[in-house]
């Protein structure tokens, strides 16, 4: 029987081919350059219709987050669509992730999240750059030249900052951006008209082109985490940490949220800035009222499940939540969706999925109108 191909030459492809015999084969995952980060994978399986594939992904007790593993399915899509999820089982004392999945058709994509290719991100913006009231802004440009874009939209006063994607294997960021962006441009949208009358919304959908683009977990393009750049962000190493931190400086938050993923929580949760050097009472009872209202809206997300809290004074004031509550004194926030499915509301069938990502997105915006209605 002849071998399956597998190939990940494209955009955010991430594999190693170690072997193949057949339909089975073992594989490794890249790090990201000049850096000891790897996690995500993306990559394509040919010649295997109607064949029980087994694909084992070796080597990942080294891996960035090996608690992401247990429990966790890979996601599988054969029209580059619709994600569902790959029974997957991982060998701890082997390091071993291996997937298994029986394709109808030929081709079938494999990754560890749903992907948000640089093409699906230019589509984005362009149709968002050419709905009614949005203007778009380049805001610099990546250390591989790719710009950092930014839409604002909306005629109020209340400054709002929307950012995702510092970590570009959390594809999950960019589906809410999707979702979210589609609320925000509808004309006939009631959350967004209010929301529009209300707020100036400035809105980074990408952060981190270069690592999106180059299939890494958590870098840019020369392996800097720029979500530990905040503090003191620079040209040589974040130029697009600096471009969006100046554009706030220009444009100062009145509420902000950073939108990401993370391995190990099978839950929707928000992060803060306790520990912050300036942090009031006021400040953080603000953030805590938008948290209880998000978590009365939608029954994805919970309050239980989360990140410890920093102590008086000990915040990281490299994190962006962390740096920008700091810096202007607005309610900022770290929203975490998961790899593996949201064990509060289950789905057999897709895990966590982009469909929930942007609803997800709809539901934070309609929460966010609450909280300004009672502000």
């Amino acid at each position: 029987m002849t071998d399956i191909a597998i190939d990940c030459a494209f955009d955010s492809g991430n594999i190693e081919v170690l072997g193949v015999d057949g339909a089975k084969a073992r594989l490794a995952v890249r790090k990201d350059n000049q850096s000891e980060f790897k996690q995500w994978f993306h990559f394509r399986v040919s010649g295997a219709a109607g064949r029980e594939l087994e694909l084992t992904i070796e080597q990942m007790e080294d891996s960035a987050y090996p608690l992401g593993w247990p429990n966790y399915n890979a996601r599988v899509s054969e029209d580059r669509e619709y994600w569902a999820a790959a029974p997957s089982s991982y060998d701890k004392g082997k390091g071993a992730l291996t997937i298994r999945y029986t394709p109808a058709s030929d081709i079938a994509w494999f990754a560890y999240f749903a992907p948000y290719s640089m093409e699906r991100h230019h589509d984005l913006v362009a149709e968002a750059a050419a709905s009614e009231g949005v203007t778009y802004r380049r805001l610099g440009t990546s250390i591989d030249g790719q710009p950092i874009d930014c839409l604002t939209l909306g005629e109020g006063d209340k400054i709002v900052w929307l950012y995702a994607r510092q970590h570009p294997g959390e594809t999950q960021a960019e589906w809410w951006m999707e979702g979210a962006l589609e609320c925000l441009t509808d004309p006939s949208d009631p959350v967004a008209m209010s929301l529009r009358e209300k707020c100036t919304f400035h809105i980074v959908p990408n952060c981190n082109p270069d690592g999106s683009r180059r299939g890494h977990l958590r870098t840019n393009a020369i392996g800097t985490n720029l979500n530990r750049e905040w503090h003191e962000p620079s040209a040589e190493k974040s130029p697009e940490v600096l471009a969006i931190r100046d554009a706030m400086d220009a444009d100062k938050p009145d509420f902000a949220m950073d939108v990401h993923g993370d391995e190990a929580i099978p839950a929707i949760f928000l992060a803060g800035f306790e520990g912050i050097p300036n942090w009031s009472d006021e400040q953080g009872e603000h953030f805590y009222r938008y948290q209880r209202i998000l978590a009365r809206r939608t029954p994805d997300f919970q309050m239980e499940k989360g990140y410890p809290k920093s102590r008086p004074g000990e915040a990281n004031l490299a994190i962006s939540t962390n740096q920008v509550a700091d810096r202007y004194g607005c309610p900022a926030m770290t929203l975490e969706m998961p790899y593996k499915d949201n064990d509060d509301r289950p789905d057999p069938e897709q895990n966590w999925s982009p469909e929930r990502c942007k609803l997800l997105g709809r539901d934070c915006l309609a929460a966010l109108l609450e909280w300004l209605d009672e502000d």
